[in-house]
């Protein structure tokens, strides 16, 4: 029984138990039955029972932040950021001129409400989004630009769903996990960026994209820092689960593409890493490759 504030959802594998929890629930607290959950924090919610498929959308919530801040007639562009593009400290505004200049542009605002969609259903835009709330307090027009160039991608990508559903390349495992880093990538600091995710049959349950806070010697050790922060997601995950009633029957797996670092992990390579969009901005036939790896269909 999630809450949030006050909205409450129930799952059962009993529809009587969920109808008579809803009643006698209702002899204590003043409720309105919606049924079936279909929207729900701004997340649409739809399904294909035959197929046994579950999708999650924020194509209304878009709609609404494109409309917000004037992009809503933008051209949309492929990728959720130009591969290639250094945003930096050194290019934020130094004199008084170019701070008043900027001061009118709702950088902060933008960057909150797109960072909600990264947590959500858009793991796509979660490196992104983690970059560019590094410069939060002192935005420079590069950034802005780049922040509407992550909207035009959005304008392209409004129907991108999220979905969950059984998938037979994986076995009998539970949940997979994928995890990267990029080592030195940040500009300013020469920290690396740890990625990882985590997914259930086709879909992702949950990602993560953050900067790692020591500077690494070399790719192995970054890599292991990433690791790490995945190990502790999968005993999180195991643990849910456990409380949930679904006992893993096996060691969980952890995939990487960094060989050198290597034991208990799995190797696949690079370009089958779907992690590897959430360390780095990458070219436009490789995210769409990697968004189906993540579960983000069309």
């Amino acid at each position: 029984m999630p809450i949030f504030v006050d909205d409450i959802t129930f799952a059962s594998k009993s529809k009587d138990a969920l109808d008579k929890f809803v009643v006698d629930l209702g002899k204590h607290f003043k409720l309105r039955d919606l049924d079936e959950t279909n929207y729900l924090l701004d997340v649409e919610i739809t399904r294909n029972r035959k197929k046994q498929k579950l999708y999650l959308s924020q194509h209304q919530y878009i709609i609404n932040k494109l409309e917000e801040f004037n992009m809503s007639d933008c051209k949309p562009v492929g990728t959720p950021m130009l591969p290639g593009l250094k945003l930096m400290l050194e290019q934020c505004p130094k004199t008084s001129e170019e701070i008043n200049a900027i001061n009118n542009i709702p950088y902060i605002s933008a960057v909150g409400s797109l960072m909600y969609l990264a947590m959500m259903t858009r793991l796509d835009i979660a490196y992104i989004m983690a970059l560019l709330a590094r410069f939060n307090h002192n935005p420079d027009e590069e950034h802005w630009k780049a922040v509407k160039h992550l909207f035009r991608y959005l304008k392209g990508t409004l129907d991108m769903k999220l979905e969950y559903g059984p998938d037979s390349t994986i076995g009998n495992e539970m949940f997979v996990t994928y995890s990267d880093a990029d080592h030195g990538g940040d500009r300013d600091s020469r920290k690396s960026t740890s990625g990882y995710m985590v997914k259930i049959g086709t879909g992702a349950v949950a990602w993560r994209s953050k900067l790692q806070p020591v500077v690494t010697r070399s790719a192995m050790e970054a890599e292991f820092i990433a690791a790490e922060a995945a190990g502790m997601e999968i005993c999180w995950i195991q643990n849910i689960l456990k409380e949930l009633r679904y006992m893993p029957t096996a060691s969980a797996k952890l995939y990487m593409d960094n060989q050198s670092s290597m034991s208990q992990p799995i190797y696949i390579p690079t370009e089958d890493m779907p992690a590897d969009l959430l360390t780095k901005a990458l070219p436009k036939p490789q995210v769409e490759k990697l968004q189906r790896m993540m579960g983000l269909v069309m």
